[in-house]
Order: C-alpha cells, then sequence, then structure tokens
C-alpha cells in the first residue's frame, strides 16, 4: 500500500484535462469471491469456474460492479482528495464493456472533464470520466464519477 503523504487537490487545483493512470491490480478468484460473500451475489459465473468455461470464459468473471468498486479503490489509493473529499455524488454512463476475468490486471485511466462551484462556497464539484482497462489495455468498465471536494476557502476557515 501507498504510504506516500496525500496530494489533498482542492476544487480550485482541478485542472480540465489532466489524465492520471493507477497502479495495476492483478485480480484474483479470491477477490471475486469475497465481493461476491459481501454484495451476497454468489452466480455461479463468479464462483464456480466449470460454469463459467461453459458460457465461454476462461474462469470466473467479476460481477460488474465489482469492476466500478475497483475503480474508486484504485484511484483513491494515489491520494488525489484523501482529506478534501466530503462526498461521491454518484456515477453515471456506466458500461460494463468486457469480462473481468480471474487473473486479469487492471488499472484506471481517468480525466477531468467539467467543475462547477456549488451555492456553498466551500465546495465545488469535479467529473470525472474512467477507464478500467486490462493487461492488453481493453476497456473492461467505463464510467462518469461526480464528486464534491472541498475548496480552499473551507481550507481558510478551518484555520481560521
Amino acid at each position: 500500500m501507498d504510504t506516500s503523504a496525500p496530494i489533498n487537490l482542492r476544487y480550485e487545483d482541478i485542472a480540465l484535462g489532466a489524465e492520471f493512470e493507477t497502479a495495476v491490480h492483478t485480480v484474483t478468484e479470491a477477490d471475486i469471491a469475497v465481493f461476491a460473500d459481501v454484495t451476497r451475489d454468489h452466480h455461479p459465473l463468479h464462483v464456480d469456474g466449470a460454469y463459467a468455461r461453459s458460457r465461454g470464459f476462461p474462469a470466473v468473471i467479476g460481477h460488474g460492479l465489482f469492476g466500478l468498486s475497483l475503480m474508486e479503490g484504485l484511484k483513491s489509493e494515489l491520494k488525489l482528495y484523501e482529506e478534501t473529499s466530503v462526498a461521491s455524488l454518484g456515477w453515471d454512463e456506466v458500461k460494463f464493456k468486457g469480462p473481468i476475468v480471474a487473473g486479469d490486471s487492471l488499472r484506471v485511466r481517468f480525466r477531468f472533464v467539467e467543475k462547477r462551484p456549488t451555492k456553498n462556497p466551500a465546495r465545488g464539484i469535479v467529473v470525472e470520466t474512467l477507464d478500467l482497462l486490462n493487461q492488453r489495455d481493453e476497456v473492461v468498465t467505463a464510467a462518469r464519477h461526480i464528486s464534491l471536494i472541498l475548496t480552499r476557502q473551507a481550507g481558510a476557515a478551518a484555520v481560521t
């Protein structure tokens, strides 16, 4: 796990068009099984290798929401908003474009595409587009994420 200091981007620091890429995570059958247990979704595609192979996959496949969750987790390891994130406001345009197979090495590439102030001057809204890519650079999951983050004014108010 990365123990480097957080970057803590604030609303004013967000440069539209800026791109980031995360570290790689290799998905294991155990990762998929734990997600199945937590979500109570034990469909055989996710827990039974023979069944998954009978459906044309080389191994068990991750849930679509596993991929979406992994996108957020990998992105959070960058510590861009470690202490400046207020809330996730939602995910839009989520597309499961390809299977996540046990053994895949996945990473996230994302870009800031939009930002706007809120009524509260201590907070701003930031929109990112994200792609979860496998080891062959194929997009397996794509989405837009909306975040609420602190502004510099919020930081100044905390000091006074």
